[in-house]
């Protein structure tokens, strides 16, 4: 007897219909998360990459004298004028990158809505790099293109989390465990809280395929201030640790001493990569943090630092 027919035929409906249920709110969740991403994304402009090389673009690059095979038509007269040899102005190639972004999915990130801020964001970033013509895609999926590739990353995202939700995921998250494209682009969004050997590891493989990027750190404004004061108990995200304290407000001062050493840390790696770090917080408006990985992702690499 068949797997599918050891099951009661009374017993199919209804999982159908729960299958049906669960799929119908899959694809509200990701429709709702592309239109807000949408919105988001129609704040930024995302500029043309050039290869720094001569080709088909529109950015000016450089003037060089006239050669043997060159039209009358590619003379550049007005900078001619000024020497005794033609040249001729040529604009700098265009070309499509590849964009991969990784969320955090972690039981740390499901605290006060940072996993919705941090998938909101790469879908709007990989909205931008879509409609620049470059490929984009979400760790452990195919790269896409096209317009129509945003609601595939929009199902892809809100799949994993329902997954993560209902898996038991792992208290911190780090990016592995996937490839990279060669000498494209990345975005690393998390709360980098965890361990941050498995970060290192990770900007070192970067490093070694030519990958340049943003590690963008999500927190909750109470992460920021640690505002808390009198009696109170603190647990880890998958409550394995717990801490009670009668004045909470005499943890403040190491609390934020710790938080600004992982930042330098987790800077330092990534200059040492590359790479470039940043912080957004959920009180900031989400068009701050696009903008600026936007930029980030776009600005010549920086000179790596160990």
């Amino acid at each position: 007897m068949s797997p599918a027919r050891a099951l009661p035929d009374a017993h199919l409906p209804g999982r159908a219909a729960g299958l049906r249920a669960g799929a119908e709110d899959l694809g509200a969740r990701a429709s709702a998360l592309l239109l807000s991403a949408d919105h988001l994304a129609g704040l930024v402009q995302m500029g043309a990459h050039g290869r720094r090389r001569a080709g088909a673009g529109e950015a000016f690059w450089q003037y060089r004298p006239a050669q043997a095979g060159d039209t009358a038509r590619m003379i550049d007269w007005r900078r001619s004028a000024r020497a005794d040899t033609p040249f001729v102005r040529e604009r700098e190639a265009e070309v499509a990158q590849s964009l991969l972004l990784w969320v955090d999915g972690s039981a740390s990130m499901a605290l006060h809505g940072k996993a919705a801020r941090a998938r909101l964001l790469a879908l709007a970033l990989a909205l931008l790099a879509l409609r620049a013509g470059e490929a984009a895609g979400i760790a452990g999926a195919p790269l896409r293109r096209g317009h129509a590739a945003g609601g595939d990353l929009a199902l892809h995202l809100e799949a994993a989390a329902g997954e993560g939700a209902a898996d038991d995921p792992p208290e911190f998250g780090a990016p592995a465990g996937f490839d990279l494209p060669a000498n494209g682009r990345a975005l690393a969004v998390s709360d980098f809280l965890g361990d941050p050997a498995p970060v290192d590891a990770f900007l070192a493989r970067a490093a070694a395929s030519g990958v340049r990027g943003v590690l963008l750190q999500v927190l909750d404004p109470a992460e920021e201030a640690f505002p808390f004061t009198g009696r109170m108990i603190f647990e880890s995200p998958a409550a394995t640790r717990r801490r009670e304290t009668q004045e909470a407000a005499e943890l403040a001062v190491a609390y934020r001493a710790r938080l600004a050493e992982r930042r330098a840390q987790l800077d330092r790696a990534a200059r040492g990569a590359g790479w470039v770090f940043g912080t957004h917080h959920l009180g900031q408006p989400p068009a701050a943090a696009l903008l600026w990985a936007q930029m980030a992702l776009s600005a010549p690499r920086p000179e790596g630092r160990g």
